[in-house]
């Protein structure tokens, strides 16, 4: 395996969500542990699940995992490190300067931007931090999925940048005191992201042609800031050998050999790794130590058929989503569960029955066009990009607040907006607008995988309390648009998993989250579920029968309606295999 051999310190491993990342930097962990190494590895997914994988909690600081001598792990918590960043600040004024004051200063760093910034210092502080780094030989980073990854990867040379050309500017980074460390920490960040003698970045993807494609736009963006020694780990292909039992397992093999023959140019001078799909879910220490091991299971030949699954189908669900004619549908969850394929059939299936649909996405990293292939009426798609959405923010503030303002006050105004903070608020600003579109048509809506679609939910949220705040006891009627997802007949959430142990636990999770905000998710759908089609393929038999008991799980206790859509022999890329996976005729 190219990318473990002489590992530098710093190893990162990043990709399209769902690919494995964390399956493959846990493994990559145990086994370094295993061979004497000092190994921390590091979560910087909002929604982690490393403590998951090994059965134990983590959470945001360094913790011994205790059945792996040599191994520490820890979960960078945003929303923990963005309280210890407020005290930080907070603390030393408090009791010195006006209650009012005070309060000003906590208002200001109650938004999501604060949240990014506290988890990126913590962040960087890994990449810098001399005594910590002494105590390991490596650390590994499990990083979230790809568009919130990049984002992360360039804030280092983000904030340097604006710090540099800042002029002690405070912006929203704190005190005027700590912008000289900080400035340093950055700057010590992008050298060490920069050196291939101390950073190895992994990209790990499936025999896709979409993970493949983003993969491909992931090594030129990191390559772009300055990343460029990577290695490729393909994950979870289908056994060659498993096409003989089994006509889905053939096909798969089939369409995996196509991608790959067709890999992008700009990946083929890469290192490259292929790792087997399994039979067993990688949760567990034993799971993580067999992940490298190549054997076919012996396991999978012993289990018996799986019979016939009764369930609900997604077109069942698309009849009641179409009732009201109108109204907000958001397509949640972790990573890789298919989101965006479920986000684009119902929007085409709504938009055959005639009605108006806007098909839009929150994903950084998602690429509608690619799935849906063609158009249609009735259907009208769009992207919430956030470089597109940052300028058109600075554009609309500069033509605002800085029309009056001469040119020293015009000047400083370009240099606050060249803050990294503006493209949250730009980014809240596009979905507030795509909540706005929903009182007259039907608006579908491909969120980002689970943690940075919390992060956003977390601005929506301040922006509510800020308005009700300064509405409060003046009488006037107001709606924001938490309001307006918390109001199930004009927002329905449907929440996509696997019929997988982490996504099931994943998705139970974001609901809890969703039902303390007020939102209350309308239903829940099992996409690619092998356990909803006939196989003989003795790995697909074994991974079918660990599917029913996580179905199950969702029926009786997480969903109060569900649907499940089956693996399917091909890829539902296209206007008419879209249609097909909805339920209407292609």
């Amino acid at each position: 395996m190219n990318f473990i051999e002489q590992l530098p310190r710093f190893v990162f491993f990043t990709g399209k969500g769902g690919v494995g990342k964390t399956s493959l930097a846990c493994a990559t962990a145990v086994r370094l542990a295993d061979a004497g190494r000092r190994v921390l590895l590091v979560s910087t997914d909002p929604a982690s699940n490393v403590g998951q994988v090994f059965g134990i909690d983590i959470g945001n600081h360094v913790t011994a995992v205790s059945a792996v001598p040599n191994l520490w792990a820890m979960e960078i918590d945003p929303q923990a490190a963005a309280q210890g960043y407020r005290d930080r600040i907070v603390g030393p004024v408090r009791g010195v300067l006006p209650a009012d004051v005070v309060k000003g200063i906590e208002e200001q760093l109650s938004g999501a931007c604060t949240t990014e910034i506290a988890a990126f210092d913590e962040f960087t502080g890994l990449l810098t931090d001399e005594v910590l780094i002494a105590r390991f030989e490596h650390v590994i980073f499990d990083t979230a999925p790809t568009g919130h990854t990049i984002r992360l990867l360039q804030l280092p040379g983000a904030w340097n940048s604006f710090l540099e050309a800042g002029k002690g500017d405070a912006s929203c980074l704190g005190p005027l005191a700590g912008l000289e460390k900080q400035r340093a920490q950055y700057k010590a960040a992008v050298d060490a992201l920069a050196d291939p003698a101390r950073t190895r970045l992994v990209l790990v993807a499936r025999a896709q042609g979409s993970a493949l494609r983003e993969v491909a736009r992931t090594h030129d963006e990191l390559a772009r800031i300055g990343l460029a020694r990577q290695y490729l780990v393909i994950n979870g292909v289908m056994p060659e050998g498993e096409a003989a039992h089994d006509p889905l397992a053939a096909a798969i093999v089939r369409r995996e050999q196509a991608a790959l023959a067709a890999l992008p140019d700009i990946l083929r001078g890469l290192p490259m790794d292929s790792l087997p799909l399994k039979a067993f879910d990688l949760v567990g220490l034993e799971a993580l130590r067999r992940f490298f091991d190549e054997a076919p299971s012996a396991a999978a030949a012993a289990v018996e058929p799986v019979g016939p699954l009764a369930a609900p189908t997604l077109a069942q669900l698309v009849d009641g989503l179409a009732e009201p004619g109108h109204g907000l549908i958001m397509v949640m969850g972790k990573g890789g569960v298919g989101k965006t394929t479920l986000a684009a059939a119902i929007a085409v299936e709504l938009a055959r029955r005639g009605l108006p649909v806007h098909l839009t996405t929150s994903d950084p990293a998602a690429h509608l066009t690619d799935t849906l292939a063609g158009q249609m009426a009735q259907l009208t798609v769009s992207r919430i990009d956030p470089q597109i959405e940052t300028q058109r923010y600075r554009d609309q503030v500069l033509a605002s607040k800085g029309k009056g303002l001469d040119a020293q006050g015009r000047a400083l105004l370009e240099e606050d907006l060249r803050s990294p903070c503006t493209e949250e608020i730009a980014v809240f600003q596009a979905f507030s607008r795509a909540i706005r579109e929903a009182g007259r048509k039907f608006v579908v809506m491909d969120t980002a995988p689970t943690g940075h679609t919390l992060l956003l939910l977390d601005a929506t949220g301040a922006y509510h309390r800020e308005i009700e705040r300064q509405m409060s006891g003046s009488g006037v009627h107001f709606t924001t648009p938490m309001m307006q997802l918390q109001d199930e007949a004009r927002t329905k959430v449907l929440i996509a998993t696997l019929a997988e142990d982490t996504p099931v636990r994943e998705a139970a999770l974001l609901q809890g989250d969703l039902r303390r905000a007020g939102i209350e998710p309308w239903a829940w759908v099992i996409n690619n579920c092998v356990a909803a089609t006939a196989v003989t393929s003795p790995l697909l038999r074994a991974r079918a029968a660990k599917e029913l008991p996580f179905i199950d799980a969702v029926a009786s206790r997480h969903a109060s309606r569900y649907a499940v859509v089956p693996l399917l022999a091909q890829e539902p890329v296209g206007i008419a295999r879209l249609l097909a996976l909805a339920g209407a005729a292609p």
